[in-house]
């Protein structure tokens, strides 16, 4: 544990997707020990194909985290990232989930693909698939409509009541469970929260471990909310549906934005949607968070969190912590 002089904090941080990716870009730059806890229900795109046609686990949420918290050149995260656009098989596929795919082959084995890309990446930390398997998500809607697939629940259109995971027992890695046992700080969030978060917290093993910890829990919510996932949830709505799942409450800390995001740029998103979430203060402070609240975003072609700010805040909370404790 990182209460002895000059060890890093250990931090996890669980999730998937875009969001995910961003926030480690700026954590990567921190004295902190990262492991990365990446969900594998993905089943959309190139990593659907791959996973269908190849019978492995998903990749590209594995392949944007390594791709975030590699220590390589510009252009190597280019290729990483680079999406043929035509070509009768190749069109649509990422060359990275390509890459881990090759990989999988020759190791015969997922995790050891992960493993060896890291090394060959100069990741500053661990990325950890939460299963050696791919995981099917399923989704109960509030009308009682099962859908079957992580790219299927936000099409929907409904209200989600719950998402669950098949197999129901599915097993995490035995690294995952010792890095979250052996963790100062536990992070969840950004992400989708039902396609992206939750389905970490879904593997039994891995959320029994996570209550267990003594550490240190932080949620990153999102800045907007997702089309066909979290209409109009508030930001105690996002906690709200961690402890439905969970029957708990998980976090410490909150993390938020309350940064004005310009009129023009909420137009855009809410032709999609999407709306900035808001924070319902009383709400979340009456069921015991503490809120961390800054203005962390920023806006290019996408709005995104601000991943100086936000990591700031996230290494003196931990920092705070542990000196507490010591």
């Amino acid at each position: 544990m990182a209460e002895e002089q000059g060890q890093r904090p250990k931090i996890v941080v669980m999730g998937g997707g875009t969001g995910l990716s961003v926030m480690l870009r700026g954590l990567k730059e921190k004295p902190l020990d990262i492991t990365a806890i990446v969900t594998v229900a993905d089943d959309g795109g190139s990593s659907g194909i791959l996973r269908s046609e190849l019978q492995m686990p998903p990749p590209g949420d594995i392949r944007n985290v390594l791709t975030a918290m590699a220590d390589v050149e510009p252009l190597m995260a280019q290729i990483m990232k680079y999406r043929f656009s035509s070509g009768e098989g190749l069109a649509g596929h990422s060359l990275g989930n390509l890459i881990l795919a090759a990989l999988t082959d020759i190791s015969g084995d997922f995790v050891t693909a992960v493993r060896e890309l890291s090394r060959l990446f100069a990741v500053r930390g661990r990325v950890l698939p939460a299963a050696g398997e791919a995981v099917i998500l399923h989704a109960e809607m509030a009308d009682g409509t099962l859908i079957t697939g992580e790219s299927k629940i936000p099409e929907a259109g409904g209200v989600i009541k719950r998402v669950f995971l098949e197999p129901v027992d599915v097993e995490p890695l035995p690294e995952a469970l010792e890095a979250i046992r052996n963790a100062d700080a536990i992070l969840l969030g950004p992400g989708s929260l039902y396609t992206s978060i939750l389905p970490n917290l879904l593997v039994p093993k891995l959320a029994e471990a996570v209550v267990a910890s003594e550490a240190i829990k932080i949620f990153v919510c999102n800045v907007m909310t997702q089309p066909g996932e979290t209409d109009n949830y508030t930001v105690n709505d996002h906690l709200q549906a961690v402890y439905d799942h969970i029957g708990l409450h998980l976090f410490d800390y909150v993390i938020v934005n309350d940064g004005e995001i310009p009129e023009q740029v909420q137009i855009k998103y809410a032709e999609k949607g999407a709306r900035p979430v808001q924070l319902d203060r009383e709400a979340v402070d009456g069921n015991g968070y503490k809120v961390i609240a800054d203005k962390l975003v920023l806006f290019k072609t996408y709005l995104r969190h601000d991943t100086d700010k936000l990591s700031h805040h996230i290494f003196q909370l931990v920092k705070d912590w542990i000196d507490r404790k010591s």
